[in-house]
This record gives structure tokens, sequence and C-alpha cells, in this order.
């Protein structure tokens, strides 16, 4: 059950948007600490502020391109404590790929129909400043469609809906729900996930996030690379 207030920097370039999600933030039990409409702004803020998780649209002046996912790698370097969640209009999986890059832990990429859906913004909200991770399934679905997953080919159909799952931030026991399968099943196929990434089990790392979220970064950013050298012929 949520028992704190979650405070927040909301990076949103148009006015009547940032307005709105700072009203349904409130309404929700978040304080919206500061906003901004720019990627200045948005570091100024949360330099400032260290809130626990910093909201962020891709697109953002003057380009309306990739200034806010610039902004939130560099929030990301600067003040890893701080929770990220970027939203986006469509899916942008080579932008995915260079938030993913050095882990999943502590971020969020939805889409912004996600965001109408308050109950589930907010919970990602939270999850996300608890050091979790909240991607849109169609992320999921796009990251894992790309490239060449030699990996991901040894994964039995089922391995791969466990997989992908997973990647959404499900626990076992929500897979095994949504599958409709028992726990213990959910548990031999995440064995199974393991095994074949070639993951062994040490007392530091976290195998659920590197079979999953890592590797899902890693495929992302061989797209990066192979839109890199297509841009250069």
């Amino acid at each position: 059950m949520i028992n704190r207030r979650l405070r927040v920097v909301l990076a949103e370039d148009s006015v009547v948007l940032r307005d709105g999600m700072v009203e349904l933030l409130g309404a929700r039990g978040c304080e919206v600490v500061a906003t901004a409409g720019t990627a200045p702004g948005l570091l100024a803020a949360v330099v400032e502020h260290r809130p626990d998780v910093a909201v962020v649209d891709i697109r953002m002046p003057p380009t309306q391109t990739d200034e806010g996912i610039r902004a939130a790698v560099e929030i990301r370097a600067r003040t890893p404590e701080v929770g990220i969640v970027v939203f986006s209009q469509h899916v942008e999986t080579t932008w995915a790929s260079r938030l993913l890059a050095d882990g999943a832990a502590g971020i969020g990429y939805l889409l912004k129909e996600r965001v109408a859906r308050t109950s589930e913004f907010v919970d990602a909200l939270y999850r996300v400043a608890d050091g979790g991770t909240a991607l849109d399934p169609e992320i999921v679905t796009q990251l894992m469609r790309g490239g060449q997953r030699s990996r991901v080919d040894t994964l039995t159909p089922r391995e791969r809906e466990v997989l992908e799952l997973m990647a959404q931030g499900h626990s076992n026991r929500s897979i095994a729900a949504l599958l409709v399968v028992s726990e213990r099943a959910v548990e031999k196929h995440v064995a199974a996930v393991f095994t074949k990434f070639g993951l062994r089990a040490t007392d530091t790392d976290n195998r659920r996030v590197k079979a999953v979220l890592t590797y899902l970064a890693e495929n992302g950013s061989r797209s990066a690379i192979t839109d890199a050298s297509a841009a250069r012929r």
C-alpha cells in the first residue's frame, strides 16, 4: 500500500497538458515540486529539488525531437538515485534503447495514452521511484521484434511470453495469473531463461534484471547501431 507522498519533477512543453498532469498527480497524492518546459529547465529542477522521480516528455523544444530523452540520460548519469519516467506519443525503440543502455532499474517508458489511465500511471511512478521498472507493453514488444537475437531464439514460445511479462514489470505471481498457470511453472520458465542466457546466481547480481531488462537494452542498442550505420551510407 502506498503510504508516502511522491515528489515529482514534471517536464512537458505543452502548458495545457502540463497543468493537467500537475492536477492529476496532486489528486493522487503526489507532490509536483517543479515543472519545466525545456530540457535545461528540467536538468536544473532535478539538481535543485532531487525528486523521487522525473517525468519527462521525449520531444521538447527547440527541435521537438530527442531533447527530453537526452536530458533523461543525463539525469541518469548525474543523479542515478532519481527515478525517470519518459513518455512519448509513439513507440521510439532507438530512444528507448538509449535510456535502457545502462540497465533498467528505476526507469519507466510509457506511451502517452497510458498517462490517461491514472491509476496505472501513478502506480508506475511509485514502482520506478522504488527502483523498479515500468515499460509499456508496446515498447517491450517492439524491442523484442527488432534485430538479431540468438539468445531469444533459443527460448520456447512460453518462455518468450514469460520474458516479455517480466520485462513489463510483472512478478512471478502476476505472470502465473495472466497465463493461467501455476507459480511453480513460471519459476521453471524463469530458471530456463536464466540458464539459456548463461546467468549464474550471485549474492549481488539481480538475474531477473540482467535476463530481461539489460538484454532488452543490448538488443535495442544493436538496433540503434544498425540505424546509425545505415544513416552514414
